[in-house]
């Protein structure tokens, strides 16, 4: 401390002590007194101290006396004696400046200047320390993200700390200022959350001059708190409402990675479909910190008015005038009523004919039956129309394609061969192949179909390292369900119904197959998994023999599909089997499997024979007829 410095303080001292101190001056005045006299005033570190506790009074006094004092104390510290010079204050990228101040004493008595011959002053440099510090922006908010990055630095190595005083929230810190690279540097471990204040003095300037900085920072580590309110619930294909409360005015909030706004501590959110099972809610608030709420979506599915039971018809069954008045009669008798009517089968072709030219080109529409006069005929008769459509297994389509050069549209082997099975497998991760069946589906929906049902939309089963999909980015479940988003939206606007036919053991190997059931199911109105009872193996779902069972493995089997589309806004209608295959199958077995499914709460089903022929002494008399609303045919 400089002799001058010292003089001055006894001055004041002398002078404040004639006066009735604020009670919240006296700590001070009693530490300055303490320096003064005793062994403490050659430590500049206890100065720095003081002159800290001055700052803080000058800033935050009760009084306008008390903070009056203060910060005369605090100027008189700093070696200063009016007038002061107050530096600009410098910013440094790339955090903001402090406030820094460098105060210099500048009292050159009139008759010093005279006797060095009055324009000597002028020339006279004043050394003033130089600190050029960095550090958080003033007032920041440091969060867990930042905090471990935090540090402070001044221009200048180790002989200029020998000149710094570093306090942190009244703490000297010093001895962990590191020189680094003509820097050195303070980056301080375990700050509690909390307000803080760093301050750096460095003596040594001219005339006592010093240089100081400042930072006051805040620590906030406090996650906002965040609320989601109520079930979040809607109807399959309309938006859906999601809301909640903040308590930080200060956060924001984002639903579904949606900016929300939030208004007296509430926000609230509209979503359109689809949804997936779960939407993420963030709050963030500035300092970073983030509270991550999960809110679980159930969305109810659409349903027909009347619950459907369908068998399974083919193109060249409707189109037998035998087998088309045994359809006919299962409906007067009531035990069905709706027809599941293929589009487009298994060997590729679109019976109804429609004019797609791509389908023309290569042979596969051939108008075998027409579909708008088949949907007349059977909506006049309160008769729902299921059209199934057999998506990429196509032998017609995957060979002209290959035969075309477009091979990028054909499921192919790892070295670059058509892959056989099936005859030829289209390749559902192909942009044209999607085109050309979607093109399919809305034909028939724009004659009026009231459900269009795919079929085989799959990989093909079997080893996947045996199979080669050109264009597949991410995995073969995903570019399923993106086809069937595609669909949705493609036939959404004539009103029809879009389901899937799944593998049995979709519901518990769906990688066997890409076909991950709640996925598929988001995107949809119902699934319909085939669980004929000759195609389980001995032991499955623990039943013994599940051909000779069907009861038993039927309900076992839709227990897993039930749990999986729960809360999706798709419903189950079953493909059952009134077929013979190893045991013989009548109306005996068709009930059984109708009851099973009826005991979980499964009302519909689709009955397949591949030779359009029912056991129909098997199939309850309580099919009711749709109460207006099948579909319409587009004009």
């Amino acid at each position: 401390m400089a002799a001058s410095t010292v003089d001055a303080l006894r001055r004041w001292l002398a002078e404040v002590e004639l006066e009735n101190l604020p009670t919240e001056t006296e700590p001070l005045v009693e530490r300055l007194r303490e320096l003064l006299d005793g062994p403490e005033g050659d430590d500049p570190r206890r100065w720095a101290e003081l002159e800290r506790r001055a700052r803080r009074l000058a800033r935050d006094g009760e009084t306008a006396r008390a903070r009056g004092i203060a910060r005369s104390l605090e100027h008189l510290i700093g070696g200063h004696e009016a007038p002061v010079v107050i530096a600009a204050p410098v910013r440094t990228a790339p955090r903001r400046e402090p406030r820094i101040s460098t105060r210099t004493a500048v009292v050159l008595g009139v008759a010093a200047v005279i006797a060095l011959g009055g324009g000597v002053a002028a020339a006279r440099a004043l050394s003033v320390p130089k600190l050029n510090a960095t550090g958080p922006a003033e007032g920041a908010a440091i969060g867990p993200a930042a905090l471990p990055a935090i540090d402070f630095t001044t221009t200048g190595g180790a002989t200029h700390l020998k000149h710094q005083v570093w306090m942190l929230d009244g703490k000297d810190v010093t001895r962990w200022v590191r020189a680094r690279d003509s820097r050195l540097v303070l980056r301080p471990t375990r700050l509690a959350q909390g307000s803080h204040e760093l301050t750096i003095v460095e003596r040594g300037g001219f005339l006592g001059a010093s240089a100081h900085a400042r930072f006051d920072f805040t620590v906030d580590l406090t996650a906002p708190t965040l609320t989601i309110t109520g079930h979040v619930r809607g109807r399959a294909w309309t938006p859906i409402t999601v809301r909640g409360t903040l308590d930080d005015p200060s956060a924001t909030v984002t639903v579904a990675n949606q900016a929300v706004s939030v208004t007296n501590g509430r926000w609230s959110v509209t979503l359109q479909p689809p949804l997936a099972a779960t939407v993420p809610v963030v709050a963030t608030d500035p300092a970073g910190n983030r509270t991550v709420a999960i809110a679980a979506v159930s969305v109810a599915p659409r349903m027909p008015s009347e619950a459907v039971h369908a068998v399974h018809v083919t193109a060249d069954a409707w189109a037998n005038a035998a087998i088309h008045q045994s359809i006919l009669k299962l409906i007067a008798a009531h035990r069905i009523n709706a027809v599941e009517l293929d589009l487009k089968d298994e060997s590729g072709v679109v019976g109804f004919g429609p004019n797609i030219p791509w389908a023309r080109s290569i042979g596969a529409s051939r108008p075998i039956y027409s579909l708008p006069a088949a949907v007349s005929e059977l909506h006049h008769l309160g008769v729902r129309v299921v059209g199934r459509l057999v998506c990429f297994r196509d032998p017609i389509a995957a060979t002209a394609a290959w035969k075309a050069g477009k091979k990028s549209a054909v499921v192919q082997t790892p070295s670059g061969t058509q892959y056989s099975g099936y005859g030829g497998y289209l390749n559902f991760a192909s942009p044209p192949v999607h085109r050309y069946l979607i093109s399919i589906a809305v034909a028939a929906a724009r004659a009026g179909v009231d459900d269009i049902l795919y079929d085989y939309v799959r990989r093909p089963d079997g080893p996947i390292t045996t199979m080669a999909f050109p264009g597949l980015h991410g995995s073969a479940e995903q570019a399923i369900v993106n086809f069937l988003r595609d669909t949705h939206v493609a036939i959404a606007p004539y009103g029809t119904y879009l389901g899937v036919s799944v593998f049995g053991i979709a519901a518990t190997r769906p990688d066997q197959v890409a076909q991950s059931i709640p996925d598929m199911a988001r995107e949809v109105d119902f699934v319909s998994p085939m669980v004929y009872p000759s195609h389980w193996n001995p032991g499955e779902y623990n039943v013994p023999d599940p051909n000779a069972q069907p009861g038993l493995i039927v309900k076992r089997s839709l227990v897993d599909f039930r749990t999986q589309v729960a809360g999706t806004g798709a419903r189950l209608m079953p493909w059952l089997q009134d077929f013979t295959l190893g045991v013989h199958y009548g109306a005996q077995q068709v009930r059984a499997q109708i009851d099973a499914a009826k005991s979980l709460g499964i009302n519909e089903f689709l009955l397949w024979n591949p030779d359009v022929s029912y056991s129909a002494a098997g199939l309850p008399r309580n099919a009711k007829r749709a109460k207006g609303d099948l579909a319409v045919p587009a004009k």
